[in-house]
């Protein structure tokens, strides 16, 4: 791992962007890792399938946390489609560097917990 992702990742870590809750969210989704106790929950505002408004909480490891947070600027002015289609490779990139095993289930927390979301919201929506 380069130095410099590791501090853009303690930097996210330690000064999380977006951390809160959005009063009347579109979507509000949880996701939990048993096998390390992190968390992560997002609040979403979506209008007319674009991502406008996106909060993070959570607590967990500097990978968990610091991508939630990276996701929370990666992700607002894109649609909810393009979130969907994502991938773990996608994850890799937007963190900039390759994980483990272990750590990349840290890191796709975020994105099973966004995806989940919003295929729920799609759902209520057909």
């Amino acid at each position: 791992m380069s130095k410099f992702y590791k501090e853009l990742l303690m930097d996210y870590y330690k000064n999380p962007r977006n951390r809160g809750h959005i009063e009347g969210a579109s979507i509000s989704t949880v996701q939990y890792n048993p096998s390390c106790g992190d968390s992560v929950s997002f609040d979403l505002v979506i209008e007319d399938g674009v991502v406008k408004k996106l909060s993070f909480d959570g607590k967990g490891c500097v990978i968990s946390q610091a991508t939630a947070s990276l996701c929370t600027e990666y992700f607002v002015g894109k649609h909810i489609d393009e979130i969907l289609a994502l991938e773990k490779e996608d994850i890799k990139d937007i963190i900039g560097m390759e994980l483990g095993a272990t750590r990349i289930k840290c890191a796709l927390l975020s994105l099973v917990a966004l995806k989940e979301g919003i295929e729920g919201f799609k759902k209520k929506s057909e």
